[in-house]
């Protein structure tokens, strides 16, 4: 198992060059086509006592195919169409239905994350983006433009959902010189997170990866902010680990360690649903 295509977002307001080159850099890894993919959705007509006063013109739907047209252009120049395999996907809609319906044509998503506020009629909701895809998604924090993921953390919890997820990370985790599985518990659970590590690591070894099963005590505070520190403390520049969340009548609930590493994570994370 490898990874034959990647697929970047690339933000329709900005210009995303760190996670472009760091998209391009691990096509080349893999040997992998890149296809970039861009959005924007018409924003609704605005209306006053049931009279639509301002909607979207043709100019105007002109304007915003020219504009993805030019963010192909700037993907291809910056991503190295000369050097690499590179496609390029657009259309006027929401991202995020953009990216659900063009990632059955890829094996890994890659996105970024960033701290600023974001607009759905032109970004990406990262939650939802992890929840419909379908594939999984490695998500980029702001600014950074390299994954060498020699050592990978794998936060692991006995669900189908990190299930998922370290199998989505084989090709990475291949690629890693250190792997290290950790199990966050609580006191008395010592001896069933060993077991569950365990059996994650000798599956690993039946691959010919060789991962380190880690048992770690939860402290008081954030799950999520005490795999970061251990990631960090280990040098660790990817984190691994399941996507828990569903939606409900359009809103997105996300368990308490998906929802705090998609706000404040400063390493990447391959998160699978």
């Amino acid at each position: 198992m490898s990874y034959a295509t990647l697929m970047v977002y690339v933000d329709a307001d900005g210009a995303p060059e760190p996670r472009v080159h760091l998209a391009a850099n691990l096509a080349d890894k893999f040997k992998a086509t890149l296809i970039g993919c861009c959005a924007i959705a018409m924003r609704p007509p605005i209306g006053a006592e049931g009279g639509v006063i301002v909607e979207v013109t043709e100019a105007e739907l002109k304007e915003m195919r020219a504009k993805l047209a030019e963010k192909g252009s700037w993907f291809r120049k910056t991503a190295g169409a000369e050097h690499r395999k590179l496609e390029w996907r657009s259309a006027v809609d929401y991202p995020c239905n953009v990216l659900a319906r063009e990632s059955r044509g890829a094996d890994l998503i890659v996105v970024g994350r960033s701290n600023k506020p974001t607009d759905v009629y032109s970004s990406l909701n990262l939650g939802e983006t992890v929840l419909r895809v379908g594939r999984p998604v490695l998500i980029v924090p702001e600014g950074v433009r390299s994954l060498r993921a020699e050592h990978v953390v794998i936060a692991w919890k006995d669900t189908r959902e990190a299930r998922r997820a370290v199998q989505d990370a084989l090709p990475l985790l291949r690629e890693a010189d250190r792997v290290t599985i950790v199990e966050i518990c609580d006191s008395g659970e010592e001896e069933t997170a060993q077991q569950h590590t365990d059996d994650v690591a000798h599956y690993l070894e039946r691959h010919r990866i060789k991962g380190g099963p880690k048992v770690v005590l939860h402290h008081k505070g954030s799950a999520a902010g005490q795999l970061i520190r251990l990631a960090q403390d280990e040098g660790a520049d990817l984190l691994v680990t399941g996507a828990y969340g569903h939606s409900r009548v359009g809103e997105w609930i996300f368990g308490g360690v998906t929802r705090d590493l998609l706000a404040s994570s400063p390493i990447c994370c391959l998160m699978s649903h």
